[in-house]
């Protein structure tokens, strides 16, 4: 590709803004350069779209930082230590930081910031050749030092120096590395992963909150069942996430069982296909969809016969579920919420040909709550089955039980299924303070609106006060 050809694919994007160019042109009047660099020139070359433009210059700190006085609306140093000023414009949001020649120290991922002089000394030094792509602004000129652009065009990820030195400097890079595999959909360099195989360990040196970062990005890209097995492939999983790799069961001899992995990836894949078009991607239904089965390795057993059982694997599973995504530091609402979804996924198996009562639905939807969507396509995504008969069997019975809900809930306010009493009333009728008996007797209310749906208030009150009786209650004279 020519140079006027590699300019424009950069140029055309609409990431040089009026704003970005009177910028550019301050430094230029002051003898200085700005270059738009890493993912943002990578993405434009690519003809991605991105918000997020990052920007590299030959000025210092102190330096940018008068160059932006009294241009920028508003300007802050909270990484000037690290040598980056950041400010704002006409609702732009810019980050400008010094070239970098930092030195690692080989045991964790924290540079000693050096500032460099040369725009190709800092593009060397970044994680991927893609990412280390530059544009001058000003002069309109593209800088490509490592091959990035090539790299880009072929689709490979690959490192400016050796894949050893780069992951021995931040190992994080290699979990990085399995997620721009998962979002450009890019093979890695052959090299790349040899060096991640063999490096895998250097991985317990990143913070869980970090590894957290890069595995969510890596299930919310484009093509997160690449990311996942080049993981395995390389033995990152068995660091970040050890019960993927365990999910790779043999299949035995009779094939009386799936690979539990593979099956997983395909879940993914079809939860995936099930996700709202118009939404970003559902991490929550995306991890739940991959570790759903996580239980099964923990329950296998091996019937007479030769058949295979992975009782109560959905109940382990979630246990497990909670405490991988603990130590990965996940919110407590994604953490439960994945947990509770891989608890239900088995649920629905129950419902047969429909002999489900309307009190089993109302609990299905109960117990489900604001999840019932997910829930919906984590249970239609997990049959995987290649019997096409037994295929559109499941997908017609679960056809019926969605309309069940439908009808139920248009008869009835399913999403807030509640007592047909509040705690007021039952104080009231019962002639109980607040405690923990006024909370047993919510608890009695609320079974009995699932089992049979709406009651009147005669029926609710005469139910509550025979239930009363039975507890020893006796409720004031009427």
């Amino acid at each position: 590709m020519s140079r006027s050809l590699q300019q424009n694919a950069v140029v055309e994007q609409p990431a040089i803004t009026p704003v970005v160019a009177e910028l550019a042109a301050r430094f230029t009047a002051e003898g200085k350069r700005l270059y738009l660099v890493g993912g943002s020139v990578r993405d434009a070359v690519l003809g991605r779209p991105t918000n997020d433009f990052d920007f590299t210059t030959d000025a210092r700190p102190a330096e940018i930082q008068k160059l932006l006085s009294g241009w920028a609306d508003a300007q802050w140093d909270t990484g000037i230590a690290f040598g980056t000023v950041g400010a704002s414009k006409k609702g732009e949001i810019i980050e400008i930081t010094t070239f970098r020649a930092d030195v690692y120290d080989g045991v964790t991922r924290n540079p000693d910031v050096t500032f460099g002089d040369t725009i190709d000394g800092d593009l060397v030094r970044r994680d991927f050749t893609v990412n280390a792509m530059a544009f001058d602004i000003a002069a309109r000129e593209f800088v490509d030092p490592t091959g990035g652009l090539q790299a880009a065009r072929d689709g490979v990820l690959d490192t400016p120096a050796t894949p050893q030195e780069s992951f021995g400097d931040d190992p994080l890079r290699m979990l990085r590395a399995a997620r721009f595999v998962s979002q450009l959909g890019f093979t890695a360099a052959p090299r790349v992963v040899e060096a991640m195989r063999s490096m895998a360990g250097e991985l317990t040196r990143i913070t869980p909150e970090r590894v957290q970062v890069e595995l969510s990005k890596l299930l919310c890209g484009a093509h997160p069942r690449r990311g996942i097995e080049l993981m395995v492939e390389t033995g990152l999983a068995d660091i970040v996430l050890p019960e993927l790799t365990a999910m790779k069961l043999e299949i035995d001899e009779h094939h009386q069982h799936k690979d539990v992995f593979h099956h997983s990836l395909v879940v993914l894949e079809q939860a995936i296909d099930l996700e709202d078009v118009d939404h970003s991607p559902d991490l929550v239904l995306r991890i739940a969809a991959l570790l759903h089965d996580i239980g099964k390795p923990a329950t296998r057993k091996f019937e007479p016969g030769g058949g295979v059982s992975f009782h109560h694997h959905e109940v382990v599973g979630a246990k497990m579920v909670r405490k991988r995504l603990r130590a990965l530091r996940y919110s407590k609402e994604i953490t439960e919420d994945v947990a509770k979804l891989v608890y239900l996924h088995l649920r629905f198996h129950g419902y047969g040909n429909g002999e489900w009562t309307d009190s089993a639905v109302r609990r299905y939807v109960t117990d489900a709550g604001d999840l019932l969507t997910r829930l919906h396509k984590l249970v239609r995504a997990d049959c995987t089955t290649r019997n096409k008969r037994k295929a559109n069997l499941l997908r017609r019975t679960y056809d019926s039980l969605e309309e069940r809900i439908a009808r139920i809930a248009a008869e009835e306010d399913l999403a807030r299924v509640r007592p047909d009493l509040d705690g007021n009333e039952i104080m009231k009728l019962l002639g109980l303070p607040p405690g923990p008996q006024v909370g047993a007797a919510w608890k009695f209310l609320k079974e009995l609106r699932l089992d049979k749906g709406p009651l009147d208030r005669d029926e609710a009150e005469a139910a509550l006060l025979g239930w009363a009786r039975e507890q020893g209650i006796t409720p004031p004279a009427s």
